[in-house]
């Protein structure tokens, strides 16, 4: 049939809108207008194909894969079909990619639609992509444009977009005016006070970001501070991979990584935790303080997420790299709380 129909992760959008605008995929970083986001979308595709659309289907996660009240607000939006797996206990998604890739054939069996429209970058969908194309449907792959980046867009793995039949960008405008970064920390009542007690290093200790006399500014662009006896970096640094990965399981040691590379992860966690505080409660405060030094795996899954972003997955799978992520959190909690 001559019309289309669009299939959005939305871990991928929402991450990587989350980054663009918030320099964090934690979905608490920032509130998404979803219905101008969701039209601007099919906007974009219809101009491309000059064909009508069929159906948005919008694939998410929940516990138990059940409607959360946003979830109920999108599949309210005319035209969108909302899909749901399920969310673990460490923050992974469950069935997401099994889902939408079976929908995506399955639509092409049945010849529904000649043209789909895929926003993702998960390269396991890529024999799913060529499954479809084999009964006769044209897959377009939906980014975010990255001209520093050799496919030319963000967060996609390059085993997707060697399979789909073409690559068209959103309009950089529809992520600023769709995605806002949430600014104002929650105001703390006096039973703040029962929050345990955060250590914090004397006056005058040298730590990762700064000499410490009474506050703890973040270190300025450019800026170089030492650390033990080695100097490190905190110059923004310049991704030579920009794929999204999920937290690898590989535990990789060994030295090498550039200062570059360790600036960036410092400016991960730094990121991470302020957004994280911005956003939480005084009892999820407590309980994560309670047990301390360890993360919960949904804190420690954006932190190696949003690393790889900067400097790619293997980089981000040295120790070392890892070990900052985590000290740059606790560091900024601490100065926050």
């Amino acid at each position: 049939m001559d019309q289309q129909a669009i299939f959005i992760d939305a871990g991928f959008l929402l991450a990587v809108g989350g980054m663009q605008t918030a320099g964090t995929s934690l979905r608490s970083a920032t509130t998404v207008n979803f219905e101008p986001l969701i039209e601007g979308i099919r906007k974009c595709t219809q101009e491309f194909s000059g064909l009508p659309t069929l159906r948005t289907y919008w694939y998410d996660a929940s516990k138990d894969a059940l409607f959360t009240e946003q979830h109920k607000r999108i599949g309210m939006i005319s035209g969108v079909k909302v899909r749901l797996g399920r969310m673990s206990v460490d923050g992974t998604q469950k069935g997401v990619d099994l889902k939408l890739g079976l929908d995506l054939v399955g639509i092409a069996r049945n010849r529904g639609v000649n043209t789909v429209f895929l926003l993702s970058g998960d390269d396991d969908l890529a024999a799913a992509v060529e499954a479809a194309q084999d009964f006769g449907v044209k897959v377009v792959l939906v980014g975010f444009e990255d001209s520093s980046h050799r496919l030319g867009v963000t967060s996609v793995a390059e085993h997707l977009a060697l399979r789909v039949d073409s690559i068209i960008t959103l309009p950089a405008e529809l992520v600023r005016e769709c995605f806002t970064k949430q600014e104002k920390a929650p105001p703390l009542s006096p039973a703040t006070a029962a929050v345990p007690a955060l250590p914090m290093p004397s006056p005058g200790t040298i730590v990762g970001a700064a000499v410490l006399n009474g506050t703890v500014p973040k270190p300025k662009p450019g800026a170089a501070v030492r650390s033990g006896t080695s100097t490190l970096s905190f110059r923004p640094s310049q991704p030579d991979n920009s794929e999204l990965v999920y937290s690898s399981e590989r535990s990789v040691t060994g030295a090498g990584y550039e200062d570059s590379a360790m600036g960036a992860a410092y400016d991960v966690g730094f990121a991470v935790a302020e957004s994280w505080y911005n956003n939480t409660t005084q009892g999820a405060l407590r309980e994560l303080v309670a047990e301390r030094p360890i993360l919960p795996p949904e804190i420690d899954r954006v932190l190696l997420k949003d690393c790889a972003s900067m400097i790619g997955e293997q980089k981000t799978d040295y120790q070392g790299i890892r070990k900052e992520l985590r000290r740059a959190f606790w560091e900024r909690l601490d100065q926050l709380a």
